[in-house]
């Protein structure tokens, strides 16, 4: 406990979640997935090379979709607040896994693999090259890039119901 004018406060406070969805198993389907977020819903599977129905994005298109749509929107709203004559953005995006032969985890699993993530991001407008240099660097400031930069706690519990 930390003393700040006078209270006892938590060095760290419990917050109000930022986002809460629930994801639960199509009992029909080998992978599919039902995602249901504030009155919204989608499913996600697998493809159909990698053993599921390919009925929706699988768990790497969300992630990359996640990121893409942060940083547009980051942009869009940075751009509006600095008058920057921003007409349009789009965001591609792409997922790797590479080996890295050389890492210091090498002996570990039979090497490390490194996961990169491409992020090409295209904008339309008549942006000089300031505007468009402080565009980048605020991409880099979208809320779900500092969450996967930040490498997240996972904290999980599990619930056996009958």
């Amino acid at each position: 406990m930390a003393r700040y004018h006078g209270a006892t406060q938590h060095l760290f406070k419990e917050e109000s979640p930022v986002a809460k969805v629930i994801v639960q198993s199509l009992p029909d389907y080998t992978y599919a997935q039902l995602l249901t977020a504030e009155g919204h819903a989608i499913i996600a599977d697998e493809p159909v090379d990698e053993g599921g129905g390919g009925l929706g994005p699988s768990p790497y298109d969300l992630l990359l979709w996640a990121l893409g749509a942060c940083t547009a929107m980051t942009l869009q709203m940075y751009a509006r607040r600095k008058k920057y004559p921003l007409d349009e953005v789009a965001v591609e995006l792409e997922h790797e896994r590479i080996h890295e032969k050389d890492s210091e985890r090498s002996d570990q699993d039979g090497g490390a693999r490194i996961e990169r993530l491409h992020r090409r991001i295209v904008v339309r407008g008549e942006l000089n090259d300031a505007q468009r240099d402080d565009l980048l660097r605020v991409a880099a400031r979208c809320p779900v890039h500092k969450t996967l930069a930040s490498t997240p706690t996972v904290v999980d519990s599990i619930e056996v119901v009958v």
